[in-house]
């Protein structure tokens, strides 16, 4: 293994995502003994133990790897543990209590043979077992049946669930050497750093150990504050070394709070909080970031699926909407999606701009001050349009559309022509992906500004507004905080002139309503960027496609199907991978496994006209209209096209019933008929249907959208509430719509004109401040008046 992942085996160790054996004592899951058993079976027949037999060759030959591959299960480890811990603490409470139920279900004769059927009587006493005394054999059986049933949805749920957390843990589990017994037979290694990071624009991820030397500083060093490490005391005298003022004693407002005073108070660091952050400090306010996750630079990269999401995903990646239809991911770190999203740098289509402009009546998105916005995004993020080499999945996209006559674009990047990670979604190790973290936030603490890490806003402070405030009653002067480590006792009021929420399309709603806020379109109009998947298996043979799916650039090329649609590709680590292939067998699976570095997938985004909603945190409502559905089915048969057209010696999507074609010797027809499957009316979207398939979202938007008036959108033009003066928004929550293509440069160039529209009313506003002391030191004659 790679040296510099070696490095990071002492963080791991004490890591709370690790699995092994050091974790038992921790488990906080409250299942019984008789629903672990149940749970721990329904494992160990998802991932069981297989004979050594050889199968097309797939295995034998002496490869002790491979042997020990298919000989281990999921029931002989902490993985029913870790799944336990999962569904109880990460999934929504609705999910938690199904899956108690029928686990409590499976641990009695009864309950198990009103689930199995038949399956589980057995010719001695007592006749009928409980589902962990089944044989393996009749265990995966009950499975196979829970997966394609059309009516009992509750047991079709449970499955979908254990099948994707399961295989999640057991592929992403590592040992006190950061290794899964699993990797060397399936074609994986954890990908290797290119180079030492640049020292300008690092970026971040897994922690690694302090070294007995004093480490270089981090970009950010000299304005983190990072508050799990400090008590009380630590933390009153980091944060007047950064230059804030205090209140304290008498003229503290609140004996249970530090009050912290500052020109500007922005909640998160992505996209949006990260450019507002930089703006708002080069024209010399003083500014505080408030950022629940932890700080990362380049070198605590790892690369390691599991910890890595642990720590820089929402939720630590385990999030679905309400249905359990769709996987949303969000970044939960210092940079927020900027560190881990895939380095996709496309510009705001013209026709979106025109549609927000003219349709939704926003001028912000007509003007000539937008295009700049952009211009200066790209400019800072250093964005390329050329990429020197493509990695697999990519080269099978781009050979596809070829090989079809169809256009496929190539997709700038925020990094160098040659980069070829293939790993940014879990931070860059290189450093050479420019995030916020990177980029905009290093501009914000070289103005001063002041980024509090692990500590989570509660509420903005709103107060009655006596001064007009364009007719807004409310107006809100800070924000309350509380630092989530365990030594420091009272919560932050952090007072300011403005305060910018930018926590992401899924947390700035609770945020907005937890304050007080009442206008409904708050939490509504979500739209998510709906993603299905094709996948195309090319052997190691197929040489004008050399590589590994793992390797390169993530996102280099694109093809749009229709104005709505676009096909891309998309980073799947081991984990990923196993929890989105469908199951049909635990041997099946397997197989599917040892295939994991040679197939390649094709992303098909949607841009979705469905509007979701976001309640309380963690809680989301979304389902796909009938065009959205139909859009997400033409561009899977698209995908399907490219890849065989690409050379792909089998392709298929992630439905349920692992429908797939074997390409070699298929006739066109044999293609056609395939491709008309794919595409029937109750395909991969429908929930009702017996044949689904998981869902995916990276990209949230407009939950808190812009409009011009608070009957169209819960903040106006500018990105101001329409209810409290001196509050704004500013992150992917104020899109009118979904944006079609990968949001950041979107994001990013609202972020900054809203922040520049902050930036000229702080000043207009200290400009009438100092014409009324003028106006009331030096009262004008009674004859100039």
């Amino acid at each position: 293994m790679d040296q510099k992942v070696k490095e990071a085996a002492p963080a791991a160790r004490g890591h709370p995502a690790l699995r092994g054996p050091a974790r038992r004592e921790r488990y906080t899951h409250g299942l019984g003994a008789a629903q672990m058993r149940a749970l721990r079976a329904m494992c160990g027949a998802l991932i069981p133990a297989l004979p050594a037999e050889e199968e097309d060759g797939a295995r034998g030959g002496g490869d002790m790897d491979v042997e020990r591959f298919y000989l281990s299960t999921a029931a002989e480890s902490t993985v029913p543990d870790e799944v336990a811990e999962l569904t109880m603490t990460r999934c929504i409470w609705e999910a938690g209590v199904l899956v108690r139920i029928i686990l409590w279900i499976l641990a009695t004769r009864v309950g198990t043979l009103a689930l199995c059927g038949r399956r589980c009587v057995s010719g001695e006493f007592p006749y009928v077992r409980r589902f962990a005394d089944m044989p393996v054999e009749r265990r995966e059986a009950a499975l196979k049946r829970w997966n394609a049933t059309r009516w009992l949805v509750p047991l079709k749920i449970i499955f979908a669930l254990i099948k994707v957390l399961c295989h999640f843990v057991f592929y992403t589990a590592v040992d006190e050497n950061l290794e899964n017994p699993s990797w060397k037979a399936i074609g994986y290694s954890v990908p290797a750093a290119e180079e030492e990071p640049r020292k300008e624009e690092p970026t971040e991820a897994t922690p690694t150990p302090a070294p007995a030397t004093a480490p270089p500083c981090r970009p950010l060093d000299n304005g983190v504050v990072e508050t799990k490490q400090l008590d009380d005391n630590a933390l009153l005298m980091s944060l007047a070394e950064k230059g804030l003022a205090l209140k304290t004693g008498a003229s503290s407002p609140s004996a249970h709070h530090h009050t912290v005073l500052c020109d500007a108070v922005v909640v998160g660091s992505g996209c949006g909080g990260g450019v507002a952050a930089a703006v708002l400090a080069s024209a010399g306010y003083k500014v505080v970031v408030v950022e629940k996750g932890d700080y990362f630079a380049a070198r605590d990269y790892s690369s390691l699926e599991g910890p890595t999401m642990e720590r820089l995903y929402e939720n630590g990646g385990v999030f679905s909407t309400a249905n359990v239809t769709t996987t949303m991911f969000a970044g939960a770190t210092v940079g927020g999606g900027s560190a881990v999203n895939w380095s996709a740098c496309i510009r705001t289509p013209a026709n979106v701009l025109q549609e927000w402009s003219n349709d939704h009546g926003l001028p912000l998105f007509g003007g000539q001050g937008y295009v700049q916005a952009m211009d200066a995004v790209c400019a800072r993020l250093g964005v390329t349009g050329r990429c020197r080499e493509e990695g697999f999945q990519n080269k099978a996209v781009r050979r596809g559309c070829e090989a079809l006559g169809l256009r496929v674009e190539a997709v700038s990047r925020n990094s160098s022509e040659g980069h070829f990670c293939g790993s940014c979604n879990l931070g860059c190790p290189t450093g050479e992906k420019r995030g916020t973290d990177t980029t905009w936030l290093v501009d914000a603490v070289g103005r001063g500004a002041v980024i509090l890490t692990g500590c989570k806003a509660e509420r903005f402070i709103l107060e009655t507004n006596t001064g007009g405030g364009g007719g807004r009653r409310k107006k809100c002067v800070g924000v309350v905080a509380k630092c989530l480590g365990n030594v420091i006792t009272k919560k932050l009021r952090i007072e300011a002139k403005v305060s910018v929420s930018a926590c992401g399309a899924l947390m700035t709603p609770p945020l907005l309503r937890n304050s007080g806020l009442k206008n409904r379109h708050i939490g509504r109009n979500l739209h998510l960027h709906l993603v299905s998947m094709a996948w195309g298996y090319f052997p190691d043979s197929t040489a004008e496609l050399p590589g590994k799916s793992y390797e390169g650039g993530i996102i280099t090329s694109m093809h749009r199907v229709t104005d709505r649609t676009i096909i891309e590709t998309p980073a799947l680590g081991p984990g990923a991978f196993a929890a989105v292939v469908p199951w049909e067998s635990g041997r099946d699976m397997k197989e599917r496994m040892r295939r994991y570095a040679r197939t390649a997938h094709a992303v098909v985004l949607v841009r979705d006209r469905a509007a979701g909603t976001v309640g309380g945190e963690g809680r989301v409502r979304f389902t796909p209209s009938r065009g959205d559905a139909g859009e997400l089915r033409a561009g899977l048969r698209r995908a399907l096209r490219i890849l065989v057209a690409a050379g792909a010696a089998e392709v298929g999507t992630n439905r349920s019933d692992g429908l797939r074609l074997r390409c070699k010797g298929a006739r066109d027809e044999d293609v056609e008929a395939f491709l008309d499957e794919v595409s029937v009316e109750k395909g991969p979207m429908h929930p009702g249907s017996d044949k689904w398939a998981l869902l995916a979202s990276a990209h949230q938007m407009g939950s808190c959208r812009m409009g011009r008036s608070a009957k169209h959108g819960g903040v106006d033009g500018g990105g101001e509430s329409w209810e409290a003066e001196g509050l704004y928004v500013c992150d992917g929550s104020l899109l009118p719509t979904a944006v079609g293509v990968n949001p950041m440069i979107t994001i990013e160039s609202v972020a900054y004109c809203v922040a520049k529209g902050i930036a000229e009313s702080l000043a207009s506003r200290a400009a009438r401040s100092v014409e009324n002391r003028d106006v009331s030191t030096n009262p004008p004659l009674a004859c100039e008046s």
